[in-house]
């Protein structure tokens, strides 16, 4: 299953609207600015999301997972690798970026982040193209990135696709790269895809 480039725009321009709500509540909760480069939205079967990540994300990585549920429902997830996650909690705390020694402040930090992130964008599918949609409580992992791909890939059954987000965040003149992955079935996609159709239909028609 492929994504028209007219569906993909579309995604890109919801996600991208969830991103900016991201963004204003990352700042009033560390007291900075937060700006998120405009994110590049891809599709892949869940089987090969490995290829995509593999080579930008090594190693070990800290995951922000959250299941939803409701008219569209999948697994959720915000994949930091170690360099990115250290710096984030260092930029949000003040602490220095150790290597991923992940103590428990920071894997609050790290939570509300991975929360604000998927929430705002998950929040906002949900809004804007009326379909509820309910959260699990977040889990943060630290884990390797295979070990993270096969717990996805043994999680549900049938065919299900990888919706990756590229997101780049700037905090206090640093930048850092992580990933938003949205683990679907077919027919939460199937709707998915006819809602962000319909919402873009209304966009044009006001």
């Amino acid at each position: 299953m492929d994504l028209t480039a007219l569906q993909k725009d579309a995604l890109g321009e919801l996600i991208n609207i969830g991103f900016g709500r991201a963004g204003a509540s990352l700042s009033k909760l560390t007291g900075h600015r937060v700006e998120l480069d405009v994110p590049q939205v891809t599709m892949c079967p869940l089987d090969e999301l490995g290829d995509r990540l593999r080579p930008v994300v090594h190693d070990e990585v800290a995951t922000v997972h959250q299941v939803f549920s409701g008219a569209v429902s999948g697994d959720a997830l915000l994949v930091l690798d170690q360099q990115s996650a250290a710096i984030l909690n260092e930029l949000l705390t003040n602490e220095p970026a150790l290597p991923l020694a992940i103590d428990g402040s920071a894997r609050e930090v790290l939570t509300e982040i991975g929360n604000v992130l998927l929430n705002a964008c998950l929040g906002t599918f949900g809004n804007l193209l009326r379909v509820q949609v309910s959260f699990s409580v977040p889990q943060l992992s630290l884990d390797h990135l295979e070990a993270v791909l096969e717990s996805l890939m043994v999680e549900g059954e049938g065919l299900r696709y990888a919706l990756v987000v590229h997101a780049r965040f700037r905090l206090r003149n640093g930048a850092l790269t992580g990933y938003l992955v949205i683990v679907l079935g077919i027919a939460s996609i199937d709707r998915l895809i006819r809602a962000v159709e319909r919402w873009e239909a209304e966009q044009h028609h006001e």
